[in-house]
């Protein structure tokens, strides 16, 4: 099975930065940058990354260098991207949210970094880094000795614009790189499949290390309009509503549990600067449609949800839907959608043929948005691999997600395939456990765990946040008997308030399974 994007002519050179330069030479004093009451033009913006870029140049880290970027959401995180692929040379986040022992982790995971970016305020988060730190504040004297013209770099579709860390099965982080051809396209399709433009104003909502976040912060650059940066760290739902309400903000990225997190902080308040936003672009994980059913159809809500789906190796996004074609009284998962431009997506069996239309198979990706690889992990590059398709080989890369497509050609993504897990000798996905309870009354949002047993023997636990009342054990154990088999059940279902969300802005799987380990330790259960 496979489903084709649309086939859209990219320029010769499909190079990220130059799209900005040429709204640059257009719209010089539009406001490319709003941060914390500070308005930074195109024109500026240009000025300071060009000789940011000739510093690096200067340095000898110019095209196929590895810049570490090291910065809260300020104007000068721009300065250090743009700068860096202007000058050729890929950058690679190394977000200032997560903790110490996480960035030491990474740091030693990125083969030949030429140097990193820094601030006063993170300077000292990566200085255990055997490379050199820049700060771009004591530097200012320095860049501003020299030219404010792009320096002559010499920059193609195929060279790498950025790697992000995505996890690894092994327990070390990956680092996958994308090149500018890939992200060219991503956002080429988005300016055209929607009709983004000069008013398409961003908030970028998630953590600088997410792949969804440099999306997010290179579009409005990309479409000529203006990015909003948070002056927060961390996500700040009260802080983030509050600019979406002060501001003429059209667009936001997130993930899907960010999303629900804006959604319940909008209806509690009564408010409308959600509803008022042109789109959302979220995924990134399982969606639970029943939390955005009563929002989205509330009278006079114009805000397009786009369900997207795709992974960091492939410049993050492969397939779209508009949500407005969902049923939510459906039992099935919804659909991510169809392809991007010049995208296609492979349903294979796990000898790589191609499944049938409406079976299941692992998803594959193919096209312009395929990546590099990794570049710190040799055995796992086999996920980029080829496969025939129309008598010829075509490079994909292997996601390890399952899926299907509808009758109507949507992409419907069932789980990952290394994420089932034998629970009393039954395969099982947590997944389908989630949207199971999802569906019950009294249930507002769930997140299903695979835990241990001392005797090392896998059981599923469920975490519950109720939407009113409380949840009795024994009567949600009930109600779910009626719709999966008893193997399917959850040992144990625990109510807390709230999810816990990662930096990234998805449910934090890893702080709800320390916390069941914590709540039993001493049992003999956990």
């Amino acid at each position: 099975m496979i489903l084709q994007g649309k086939r859209v002519a990219l320029p010769p050179e499909p190079v990220v930065h130059r799209q900005f330069e040429a709204h640059v030479a257009a719209t010089p004093d539009a406001v490319a940058v709003v941060h914390a009451g500070r308005r930074v033009t195109y024109a500026e913006l240009d000025a300071r990354a060009n000789r940011f870029a000739r510093f690096l140049v200067a340095r000898g880290h110019g095209r196929g260098a590895k810049v570490g970027v090291c910065l809260d959401y300020t104007p000068d995180l721009l300065v250090a991207i743009l700068g860096t692929l202007k000058a050729g040379a890929a950058y690679v986040p190394f977000d200032p949210a997560y903790p110490a022992a996480r960035l030491r982790l990474l740091l030693g995971q990125v083969p030949g970094l030429a140097l990193i970016v820094t601030s006063p305020a993170t300077a000292g988060m990566v200085e255990s880094a055997d490379v050199e730190t820049v700060d771009l504040e004591q530097l200012a004297g320095l860049l501003a000795d020299l030219p404010a013209t792009a320096p002559d770099a010499d920059v193609t579709g195929d060279d790498v614009c950025y790697a992000v860390f995505t996890s690894g099965s092994t327990g070390t982080p990956k680092l996958t790189a994308v090149r500018h051809e890939g992200w060219f396209n991503l956002m080429n399709w988005l300016r055209l499949e929607y009709g983004l433009h000069s008013g398409s104003h961003h908030l970028v909502v998630s953590a600088f290390g997410f792949d969804l976040s440099q999306r997010a912060l290179m579009t409005p650059l990309f479409c000529g309009a203006t990015q909003y940066l948070l002056a927060s760290r961390n996500f700040d739902a009260m802080m983030a509503y509050r600019v979406l309400t002060e501001h003429d903000i059209r667009v936001v990225h997130c993930a899907s549990s960010t999303l629900y997190v804006l959604v319940d902080w909008e209806t509690a308040r009564g408010g409308d600067a959600l509803t008022r936003l042109d789109y959302v672009l979220f995924g990134g994980e399982a969606l639970k449609a029943e939390r955005l059913t009563d929002w989205a159809r509330r009278e006079g809500n114009s805000c397009t949800l786009l369900h997207q789906y795709g992974v960091a190796e492939c410049t993050d996004v492969a397939t779209s839907y508009d949500l407005a074609g969902h049923d939510p009284g459906r039992p099935d998962a919804p659909p991510v959608g169809r392809p991007a431009y010049n995208t296609d997506i492979h349903l294979v069996d796990e000898d790589l043929r191609h499944v049938a239309p409406g079976e299941q198979g692992e998803i594959c990706i193919a096209g312009a948005g395929v990546g590099a690889g990794y570049l710190n992990a040799g055995p796992e590059n086999r996920r980029f691999t080829t496969l025939e398709a129309g008598g010829e080989q075509v490079r994909v890369y292997r996601t390890g997600d399952r899926g299907r497509v509808t009758d109507a050609g949507d992409l419907v993504v069932l789980g990952r395939i290394d994420a089932q897990v034998k629970v009393r000798g039954m395969r099982i996905d947590p997944t389908d456990v989630e949207r199971a309870l999802a569906r019950l009354d009294g249930v507002r949002e769930a997140a299903v765990v695979v835990t241990y047993t001392d005797a090392g023997e896998a059981e599923l636990t469920a975490f519950l946040v109720p939407a009113g009342g409380d949840l009795a054990e024994d009567d949600v154990r009930a109600r779910l008997l009626r719709d999966l088999p008893r193997t399917m059940v959850p040992a144990r279902f625990l109510t807390i308030a709230r999810l816990p969300l990662s930096p990234h802005g998805k449910v934090d799987r890893a702080a709800l399974a320390a916390a069941r380990v914590e709540r039993y330790a001493g049992s003999g259960t956990s």
